[in-house]
């Protein structure tokens, strides 16, 4: 039997095979023609051609290798599901629909194994009880990260009060500016220093978050971590549906937990819930 391979590994040949060529074209064309400018073998007009040429080529670097990508992972990854997740999440491809996701290069071979592939979106994903994860886990606001974003605000402050004593042509506005989101970030920031509360508490009886009173597994549904945005401005979130219409949604980068970390979390006690539930009453 065929060893199957993580998403992790997956997502990172993806990363190699790929989004490094895509890379290397889109800068790589501008550079070649701004070296050739300058060494007088091509107008300077041409730089702008070959950010044109940079592009195009990514482009159907991308188009092309992405069918080839899905189609070895897709083959050789277990939890397809995680899978397309996390490739849409890192960017690898697109959501199911979207234009972009319509000009991958396929041919009549490629739509044939693909279409096969479909069969194993029929199935569940098969995941392992993390056995070094405690009875129950609590996560709280993580120091570091708060005292990073306090020391920041700080110095935000720090900047827009020096706007304020700058001598002549005082820009006013920007220092009022930068000192109002200063402190409010700094007054923010604070609360969560000498918050020493748990935000989210799991267990495999249910959940518990600082909005919403405990849930039992029974009861809830669509749990998992997602990510909204892109770039250094996304952000991560626990999110679950209770009790048929009403959900949570908690953002979890400011907590002691990862994306990943809390995706095992919940997995775990899911799983742990489930073999309590099927266990017999004695």
């Amino acid at each position: 039997m065929r060893e199957q391979i993580t998403v992790d590994k997956a997502i990172k040949r993806g990363h190699l095979i790929v989004n490094a060529p895509v890379f290397i074209a889109i800068s790589g064309c501008p550079s070649l023609a701004f070296y050739l400018s300058k060494q007088n073998l091509i107008p300077d007009w041409g730089t702008g051609i070959a950010f044109l040429i940079g592009f195009i080529l990514a482009w159907l670097i991308w188009s092309f290798m992405i069918t080839k990508w899905r189609i070895w992972a897709f083959e050789n990854v277990r939890n397809v599901h995680e899978l397309k997740k996390r490739a849409i999440q890192e960017k690898l491809i697109w959501n199911d629909g979207k234009i972009f996701e319509k000009t991958e290069i396929r041919n009549s071979e490629d739509r044939r194994k693909l279409k096969k592939l479909e069969k194993k979106f029929e199935l569940e994903d098969e995941y392992r009880e993390d056995y070094s994860l405690p009875p129950k886990m609590k996560i709280y606001y993580s120091k570091s990260y708060t005292y990073f974003e306090l020391g920041f605000s700080i110095l935000i402050i720090g900047v827009g009060i020096y706007f304020f004593t700058k001598g002549a042509n005082k820009p006013y506005i920007l220092g009022a500016i930068m000192t109002a989101i200063g402190l409010y970030n700094t007054v923010k920031e604070s609360k969560k220093a000498f918050n020493n509360k748990p935000q989210i508490i799991i267990d495999s009886k249910g959940i518990q978050t600082k909005n919403v009173n405990f849930k039992n597994w029974s009861s809830i549904e669509r749990e998992e971590v997602i990510q909204e945005g892109y770039g250094k401005s996304s952000k991560s979130y626990l999110i679950y549906f209770y009790d048929n219409d009403e959900y949570e949604k908690v953002e979890i980068d400011s907590l002691n937990v990862s994306h990943r970390e809390l995706e095992n979390i919940l997995r775990t006690y899911r799983k742990r819930h489930n073999k309590n539930s099927s266990r017999p009453n004695r």
